[in-house]
């Protein structure tokens, strides 16, 4: 029996706008040698970055059976058995089977990539940007092309030359036998494919001699844009009614879509389940052709009885509680409501979910003011006591980039130029 032929396949997508002029890139390479076996790369007009992604994804799934166009179909049987590196968490996510499809312009996509090759003869594994360069100028090649209202030429590439193979051959494991020994060569092509996700290491050395951590989890953090409580400054949360934006805040969630366009550097978009967030996420969504997903911990604190209230109201019917709450992290707003304790404690577990989840990726995080001023308050390490110290706008955006090594760095707060 012919043993099955093995490739490791990298590739990833750009939009220019998101969606915007888009291209894709993909290469195939023996993972023995870190050998370039094809490049794959296209521009294919205006698109979003998830589409672009899941082109490359079908380039690469394609370029690699065309390496063995006579192979059996079964991989045990002496056929192709693959393994894809991307940087698109979605995509490795869901052709994993781990996350659902539910984007129109995603299912097809998928659809396509799965009949290429038999999902036994398949494993994906999510990689940082940085170790994606490959593809990464191929698609960046591409886009340039279409630019020049061309098409990329492989001839013209320098993809390959740039980016050297060393990078493939440090994520495979150590094999034992002596140089050019084949059978340690097939015993660490074979590790390579099907190994787990990497797991997680011991934190690196931080400060400035610290070796390079790779791209960071980066939140744009969006305030939902207003509802008709806001102007009137009145306490809501999420213990009372769930207001809808109001025609201005519509407005304002239009502005931050164009705005985030126009960046095309937002890769996934998560909200809180209330409703004023969900209207405002889904006005980005809708025009850089993502999904939105729900985080719970993400909602704004219960303020128990003071929902609806000004802060004058509230000082005149419940005085002792409002000096306590203002005094004190751990008091609660009367009548049942959450401390700013009690809310830290669970968006901070929010946060660690979303950093591990989109691991050099950048997130639109659209929520509302305690959580925004609470991840950025435990960034900078700042007591409890900074909350009552910032100011948060209306469709406002602040920054907060998490790294590998625990440490985060707050790069923006309360910037409102979108809204101009």
């Amino acid at each position: 029996m012919t043993p099955a032929r093995q490739f490791v396949i990298e590739a990833d997508g750009g939009s220019r706008g998101n969606p915007g002029p888009a291209g894709y890139g993909a290469v195939v390479i023996d993972p023995v040698t870190g050998e370039t076996l094809a490049e794959a790369a296209e521009y294919i007009g205006v698109a979003t970055n998830n589409v672009a992604e899941y082109k490359g994804l079908i380039a690469g799934l394609r370029a690699a059976k065309a390496l063995v166009p006579d192979a059996p179909e079964e991989p045990d049987g002496g056929g192709v058995r693959v393994h894809v590196r991307m940087d698109s968490k979605l995509v490795v996510e869901q052709m994993s089977g781990r996350w659902k499809i539910k984007h129109p312009d995603m299912k097809p996509l998928a659809a396509e990539a799965a009949r290429i090759l038999p999902a036994s003869a398949v494993t994906y594994e999510w990689i940082p940007r940085e170790r994606n360069k490959h593809a990464d100028r191929l698609a960046n090649e591409a886009m340039d092309a279409g630019k020049r209202g061309r098409q990329w030429e492989p001839s013209a590439s320098t993809a390959a030359l740039d980016t050297p193979r060393s990078s493939v051959a440090a994520g495979l494991p150590p094999v034992s036998g002596p140089p050019g020994d084949a059978a340690a060569g097939a015993a660490r092509a074979r590790a390579a494919l099907n190994r787990p996700a990497p797991a997680a290491t011991a934190a690196p050395q931080t400060g400035w001699g610290a070796p390079d951590l790779g791209a960071p989890a980066t939140f744009v953090l969006l305030r939902h844009g207003e509802t008709a409580l806001t102007p009137e400054k009145r306490f809501s949360g999420s213990g009372g009614t769930d207001p809808e934006l109001s025609a201005t805040g519509r407005e304002q969630a239009a502005h931050a879509a164009e705005a985030f366009a126009a960046r095309g550097t937002v890769q996934e978009i998560v909200s809180s389940p209330l409703r004023r967030c969900r209207e405002t996420a889904g006005a980005v969504a809708a025009r850089l052709g993502l999904e939105v997903r729900i985080e719970d911990g993400l909602r704004e604190t219960d303020f128990g009885a003071w929902e609806g209230l000004t802060f004058g109201e509230v000082k005149e019917r419940y005085g002792a509680d409002l000096d306590a709450w203002l005094a004190s992290a751990k008091a609660a707003p009367t009548g049942g409501g959450e401390s700013f304790a009690e809310v830290a404690r669970r968006v901070a577990a929010a946060r660690d979910r979303l950093v591990t989840r989109y691991a050099g990726r950048t997130v639109l995080v659209v929520t509302h003011v305690t959580p925004i001023k609470t991840l950025v308050r435990l960034a900078l390490g700042a007591p409890p006591e900074s909350l009552f110290r910032m100011e948060l706008s209306a469709a406002s955006v602040s920054t907060v980039a998490y790294y590998a090594d625990g440490n985060a760095s707050v790069r923006l707060l309360n910037d409102t130029s979108h809204l101009r």
